[in-house]
Protein backbone atom coordinates (compact mmCIF):
# COMPACT_ATOMS: atom_id res chain seq x y z
CA UNK A 1 0.00 0.00 0.00
CA UNK A 2 2.85 2.36 0.87
CA UNK A 3 4.54 1.56 -2.45
CA UNK A 4 1.33 2.49 -4.24
CA UNK A 5 1.23 5.85 -2.49
CA UNK A 6 4.87 6.56 -3.31
CA UNK A 7 4.22 5.75 -6.97
CA UNK A 8 1.54 8.43 -7.17
CA UNK A 9 3.18 11.60 -8.57
CA UNK A 10 0.44 13.77 -7.12
CA UNK A 11 1.32 12.62 -3.61
CA UNK A 12 5.10 12.70 -4.04
CA UNK A 13 5.37 15.96 -5.99
CA UNK A 14 2.16 17.98 -5.90
CA UNK A 15 1.42 17.57 -2.18
CA UNK A 16 4.85 18.85 -1.00
CA UNK A 17 4.60 21.78 -3.44
CA UNK A 18 1.05 22.57 -2.31
CA UNK A 19 2.13 22.36 1.34
CA UNK A 20 4.93 24.85 0.69
CA UNK A 21 2.48 27.18 -1.08
CA UNK A 22 0.10 26.97 1.88
CA UNK A 23 2.88 27.79 4.33
CA UNK A 24 4.03 30.69 2.16
CA UNK A 25 0.59 32.25 1.79
CA UNK A 26 -0.25 31.75 5.46
CA UNK A 27 3.15 33.04 6.60
CA UNK A 28 3.06 36.19 4.48
CA UNK A 29 -0.59 36.86 5.32
CA UNK A 30 0.14 36.37 9.03
CA UNK A 31 3.02 38.85 8.85
CA UNK A 32 0.86 41.48 7.15
CA UNK A 33 -1.96 40.79 9.61
CA UNK A 34 0.35 41.28 12.60
CA UNK A 35 1.89 44.49 11.22
CA UNK A 36 -1.49 46.07 10.47
CA UNK A 37 -3.82 44.34 12.92
CA UNK A 38 -1.82 44.99 16.11
CA UNK A 39 -1.73 48.79 15.83
CA UNK A 40 -5.33 48.77 14.58
CA UNK A 41 -6.44 46.85 17.67
CA UNK A 42 -4.50 49.21 19.94
CA UNK A 43 -6.10 52.17 18.18
CA UNK A 44 -9.57 50.72 18.74
CA UNK A 45 -8.85 50.43 22.45
CA UNK A 46 -7.16 53.81 22.79
CA UNK A 47 -10.05 55.75 21.23
CA UNK A 48 -12.76 53.79 23.08
CA UNK A 49 -14.89 55.62 25.69
CA UNK A 50 -12.73 54.19 28.51
CA UNK A 51 -9.50 54.31 26.51
CA UNK A 52 -6.42 56.45 26.83
CA UNK A 53 -7.68 59.05 24.35
CA UNK A 54 -11.42 58.70 23.68
CA UNK A 55 -12.23 59.91 20.18
CA UNK A 56 -15.76 59.16 19.07
CA UNK A 57 -15.12 60.59 15.60
CA UNK A 58 -12.37 58.02 15.04
CA UNK A 59 -13.87 55.10 16.95
CA UNK A 60 -17.09 55.07 14.92
CA UNK A 61 -15.69 54.87 11.36
CA UNK A 62 -12.79 52.57 12.27
CA UNK A 63 -15.05 50.24 14.24
CA UNK A 64 -17.53 50.16 11.35
CA UNK A 65 -14.84 49.17 8.85
CA UNK A 66 -13.50 46.47 11.19
CA UNK A 67 -16.97 45.07 11.81
CA UNK A 68 -17.69 45.05 8.09
CA UNK A 69 -14.49 43.13 7.40
CA UNK A 70 -15.35 40.57 10.09
CA UNK A 71 -18.94 40.08 8.95
CA UNK A 72 -18.21 39.01 5.37
CA UNK A 73 -17.69 35.27 4.74
CA UNK A 74 -14.17 34.77 3.42
CA UNK A 75 -15.15 33.18 0.09
CA UNK A 76 -17.45 36.13 -0.71
CA UNK A 77 -14.76 38.60 0.35
CA UNK A 78 -12.18 36.86 -1.85
CA UNK A 79 -14.47 36.98 -4.89
CA UNK A 80 -15.40 40.61 -4.27
CA UNK A 81 -11.71 41.52 -4.04
CA UNK A 82 -10.71 39.85 -7.33
CA UNK A 83 -10.39 43.17 -9.24
CA UNK A 84 -8.37 44.69 -6.39
CA UNK A 85 -6.20 41.56 -6.18
CA UNK A 86 -5.44 41.76 -9.92
CA UNK A 87 -4.54 45.43 -9.55
CA UNK A 88 -2.16 44.72 -6.66
CA UNK A 89 -0.57 41.42 -7.69
CA UNK A 90 -1.23 41.39 -11.44
CA UNK A 91 -3.19 38.14 -11.30
CA UNK A 92 -6.01 36.53 -9.35
CA UNK A 93 -4.49 33.03 -9.42
CA UNK A 94 -1.78 31.45 -7.29
CA UNK A 95 -0.76 31.71 -3.66
CA UNK A 96 0.60 35.23 -4.07
CA UNK A 97 -2.82 36.47 -5.16
CA UNK A 98 -4.48 34.66 -2.25
CA UNK A 99 -2.40 36.71 0.21
CA UNK A 100 -4.47 39.83 -0.57
CA UNK A 101 -7.91 38.55 0.53
CA UNK A 102 -6.36 36.46 3.29
CA UNK A 103 -4.72 39.52 4.84
CA UNK A 104 -7.76 41.76 4.42
CA UNK A 105 -9.98 39.10 5.94
CA UNK A 106 -7.68 38.38 8.90
CA UNK A 107 -6.71 41.94 9.89
CA UNK A 108 -10.11 42.89 11.38
CA UNK A 109 -10.33 39.53 13.15
CA UNK A 110 -6.93 39.95 14.80
CA UNK A 111 -7.54 43.63 15.58
CA UNK A 112 -10.61 42.74 17.64
CA UNK A 113 -8.66 40.05 19.49
CA UNK A 114 -5.94 42.58 20.30
CA UNK A 115 -8.54 45.08 21.50
CA UNK A 116 -10.12 42.44 23.75
CA UNK A 117 -6.74 41.35 25.15
CA UNK A 118 -5.69 44.91 25.99
CA UNK A 119 -9.07 45.73 27.52
CA UNK A 120 -8.62 42.91 30.05
CA UNK A 121 -5.47 44.46 31.54
CA UNK A 122 -5.92 45.56 35.16
CA UNK A 123 -6.96 49.26 35.08
CA UNK A 124 -5.00 49.79 38.30
CA UNK A 125 -1.74 49.23 36.47
CA UNK A 126 -2.69 51.82 33.86
CA UNK A 127 -3.65 54.32 36.54
CA UNK A 128 -0.38 53.71 38.40
CA UNK A 129 1.63 54.39 35.25
CA UNK A 130 -0.33 57.57 34.57
CA UNK A 131 0.20 58.80 38.14
CA UNK A 132 3.94 58.31 37.65
CA UNK A 133 3.79 60.64 34.65
CA UNK A 134 4.00 58.12 31.82
CA UNK A 135 2.86 59.36 28.43
CA UNK A 136 -0.05 57.73 26.60
CA UNK A 137 2.32 56.06 24.16
CA UNK A 138 4.40 54.64 27.00
CA UNK A 139 1.33 53.39 28.85
CA UNK A 140 0.06 51.79 25.66
CA UNK A 141 3.29 50.02 24.77
CA UNK A 142 4.97 49.34 28.11
CA UNK A 143 1.91 48.61 30.23
CA UNK A 144 -1.03 47.52 28.09
CA UNK A 145 0.87 45.60 25.40
CA UNK A 146 3.32 44.10 27.87
CA UNK A 147 0.60 42.87 30.22
CA UNK A 148 -1.62 41.64 27.40
CA UNK A 149 1.19 40.00 25.40
CA UNK A 150 0.31 36.37 26.29
CA UNK A 151 -3.30 36.97 25.26
CA UNK A 152 -2.18 38.76 22.10
CA UNK A 153 0.03 35.81 21.18
CA UNK A 154 -2.87 33.43 21.83
CA UNK A 155 -5.08 35.60 19.63
CA UNK A 156 -2.43 35.65 16.91
CA UNK A 157 -2.23 31.86 17.07
CA UNK A 158 -5.99 31.64 16.59
CA UNK A 159 -5.68 34.05 13.66
CA UNK A 160 -2.95 31.99 11.99
CA UNK A 161 -5.08 28.85 12.35
CA UNK A 162 -8.01 30.73 10.81
CA UNK A 163 -5.68 31.72 7.95
CA UNK A 164 -4.95 28.05 7.30
CA UNK A 165 -8.69 27.43 6.99
CA UNK A 166 -9.09 30.51 4.79
CA UNK A 167 -6.21 29.36 2.58
CA UNK A 168 -8.03 26.09 1.94
CA UNK A 169 -11.14 28.04 0.88
CA UNK A 170 -8.99 30.23 -1.36
CA UNK A 171 -8.22 27.07 -3.34
CA UNK A 172 -11.80 27.15 -4.61
CA UNK A 173 -10.98 30.26 -6.65
CA UNK A 174 -7.52 29.22 -7.79
CA UNK A 175 -5.58 30.34 -4.77
CA UNK A 176 -3.17 27.42 -4.86
CA UNK A 177 -1.97 25.40 -1.91
CA UNK A 178 -3.51 22.32 -0.32
CA UNK A 179 -7.05 23.60 -0.74
CA UNK A 180 -6.65 23.94 -4.50
CA UNK A 181 -5.05 20.50 -4.72
CA UNK A 182 -7.82 18.90 -2.66
CA UNK A 183 -10.48 20.46 -4.88
CA UNK A 184 -8.83 19.96 -8.27
CA UNK A 185 -7.69 16.37 -7.65
CA UNK A 186 -9.52 15.08 -4.61
CA UNK A 187 -12.96 16.43 -5.50
CA UNK A 188 -13.10 17.10 -9.22
CA UNK A 189 -11.12 13.98 -10.19
CA UNK A 190 -12.63 11.82 -7.45
CA UNK A 191 -9.24 10.93 -5.97
CA UNK A 192 -10.12 10.14 -2.37
CA UNK A 193 -6.50 9.39 -1.47
CA UNK A 194 -5.35 12.89 -2.43
CA UNK A 195 -8.25 14.41 -0.51
CA UNK A 196 -7.41 12.44 2.64
CA UNK A 197 -3.70 13.27 2.43
CA UNK A 198 -4.44 16.98 2.00
CA UNK A 199 -6.75 16.93 5.02
CA UNK A 200 -4.14 15.13 7.12
CA UNK A 201 -1.43 17.60 6.16
CA UNK A 202 -3.69 20.56 6.98
CA UNK A 203 -4.49 19.04 10.39
CA UNK A 204 -0.78 18.52 11.09
CA UNK A 205 0.01 22.13 10.09
CA UNK A 206 -2.77 23.47 12.35
CA UNK A 207 -1.60 21.36 15.28
CA UNK A 208 1.98 22.53 14.80
CA UNK A 209 0.92 26.19 14.86
CA UNK A 210 -1.23 25.58 17.94
CA UNK A 211 1.55 23.86 19.87
CA UNK A 212 4.08 26.58 19.05
CA UNK A 213 1.63 29.37 19.82
CA UNK A 214 0.62 27.85 23.17
CA UNK A 215 4.26 27.36 24.13
CA UNK A 216 5.15 30.98 23.33
CA UNK A 217 2.09 32.30 25.21
CA UNK A 218 2.96 30.25 28.30
CA UNK A 219 6.56 31.44 28.22
CA UNK A 220 5.43 35.08 28.10
CA UNK A 221 2.89 34.69 30.90
CA UNK A 222 4.61 35.64 34.16
CA UNK A 223 1.48 35.84 36.29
Amino acid sequence: MLDGLLDNPVLTQAVPEATLETLQMVGLSALITAVVGLPLGLLLHAVAPNGLRPLRAVRGPVGLVVNLGRSLPFIILAIALLPFTRAVVGTSLGWQAAVVPLSIGAIPFFARLVETAVREVDPGKVEAAQVMGSSRARVLLQVLVREALPSIVAGFTATVIALVAYSAMAGAIGGGGLGFLAISYGYQRFDTTVMVVCVVVIVVVVQAFQVVGDAVARRLDHR
